[in-house]
């Protein structure tokens, strides 16, 4: 059976572009993978400097990853920082890759030229990002399409180590679905929370009406482009065509019936993660930390071995 494995970082709130880019493509293929889904908190502290926020985003994304609807007694739903081996993976990468390699990576540029701290986290983030793949032989990586360069990063980095030490590492294929692969914000940009321009996957009605109403729209087309590009996330082009055609020009009415139409989509999966409790989750992360570990410790050995830190 192939391996599906994809992961978010608890750095903010889940929103609806993270649904589309990783969660709902990992979940339409689990039932045809073996699936492993992570919690990327290593990856987070490259920006998340609170502890006890950190902590609860924690808690909060695993809770999100099951009232999505993924299953952890089927899925491997587990913490990055519960098992060594991907910062272990992530140093013998880092080894292998140059710094003009590393300088290439897109995310590091924009984050850089937002004004983020370019701490060397970031900088060799790509090589922590390709450990965690690599780790576990995995296939496919649903990932949104700003993601695409980390699993190109992955394969040329499993490529270093299959050419000088021996083959090891499965190259991973990404796996975008384009029609959704990014999600515009509320101000028309990718929608991504270090824009501050998201709509809240498990948001109450309020939060969501706030954020729709702020979506910024124009006049130069015939629809609200930006309106319409998330309200396809939550309902099929065909009933879209129709609805945009009976309200053209009113833009007011099209936010509220997007509104409605994210509420109704969110609201039985708020219902299921208002049932998760915080023991809950430990349990299930518990488990599934057991369960990589075993996977990831064995990966580590060969690499080990081949590398010649085995005596």
């Amino acid at each position: 059976m192939k391996r599906i494995f994809t992961g978010l970082q608890p750095s903010g709130a889940l929103h609806i572009g993270n649904y589309v880019g990783a969660l709902k493509p990992f979940i339409d293929l689990s039932a045809e993978y073996d699936s492993m889904l992570m919690v990327a908190d290593y990856h987070a502290i490259t920006t998340l400097k609170n502890p006890t926020e950190l902590r609860q985003n924690i808690i909060d994304i695993a809770r999100d990853y099951v009232a999505a609807g993924i299953d952890p007694q089927k899925a491997v739903i587990f913490r990055q920082s519960d098992v060594p081996e991907h910062t272990e993976l992530g140093w013998v990468f880092q080894c292998l890759v140059t710094v003009p390699f590393l300088q290439q990576a897109h995310a590091y540029k924009d984050k850089v030229a937002k004004g983020l701290e370019p701490n060397a986290g970031l900088f060799a983030y790509p090589m922590l990002m390709a450990a965690d793949i690599l780790l576990y032989d995995t296939d496919i990586v649903p990932v949104g399409a700003d993601q695409r360069q980390h699993v190109e990063y992955a394969r040329e980095a499993a490529a270093k180590f299959n050419n000088a030490y021996g083959e090891t590492f499965k190259e991973p294929q990404e796996r975008i679905i384009e029609a959704t692969a990014t999600v515009p914000g509320t101000d028309g940009k990718k929608m991504s929370k270090s824009y501050g321009n998201t709509i809240p996957l498990f948001g109450t009605r309020e939060e969501i009406a706030e954020a729709v109403m702020s979506i910024v729209t124009d006049s130069s087309g015939e629809r609200p482009e930006n309106v319409y590009a998330i309200h396809r996330v939550v309902r099929n082009e065909g009933e879209l065509q129709s609805l945009y055609e009976s309200y053209k020009g009113k833009y007011k009415s099209l936010k509220e019936a997007l509104i409605e139409d994210i509420d109704a989509f969110v609201s039985p999966m708020r219902e299921k993660r208002d049932s998760i409790s915080d023991d809950n989750v430990r349990a299930f992360l518990k488990d599934g930390a057991e369960r990589a570990r075993e996977r990831a410790s064995a990966k580590m050995r060969d690499v080990r071995a081949k590398m010649g830190l085995t005596i």
